[in-house]
């Protein structure tokens, strides 16, 4: 039986490679084949050309309306979208020491019987 306190942290999986921009892929995967220039890209997706610009050269993040957009243009889903830029914003953040790693976590009281038994 737990006596004290347990605390809840949630197992992540490292990854050791930088996640792709979702800015990189835009270009490599969808631009390029398709012969799309920014101006183009931007003028269907109802942005302005310097919005998609700072996106496809990985200068800023897609957003949740962005993402409607990408998904509707490209027959994907606002999820992928909104994940890739997730993925990538999670590792730089994990990467750059900001003091986050100092933070420690907040013992949960083991309640009667409820608690987890310790083995």
């Amino acid at each position: 039986m737990l006596t004290a306190s347990t605390t809840i942290e949630p197992a992540r999986r490292k990854m050791t490679r930088k996640p792709t921009h979702p800015g990189g892929i835009i270009k490599r995967m969808h631009m390029e084949p398709l012969h799309l220039t920014v101006t183009q890209l931007a003028a269907v997706l109802g942005v302005s050309r310097k919005t998609l610009s700072k996106i496809v050269n990985e200068r800023a993040g897609v957003t949740p309306d962005m993402a409607l957009r990408l998904s509707r243009a490209f027959g994907t889903t606002p999820d992928l979208w909104l994940n890739l830029q997730k993925a990538h914003d999670l590792w730089i953040a994990e990467h750059v020491p900001t003091g986050w790693e100092d933070v420690t976590p907040i013992p949960v009281p083991a309640t009667g019987d409820d608690a987890p038994a310790i083995a």
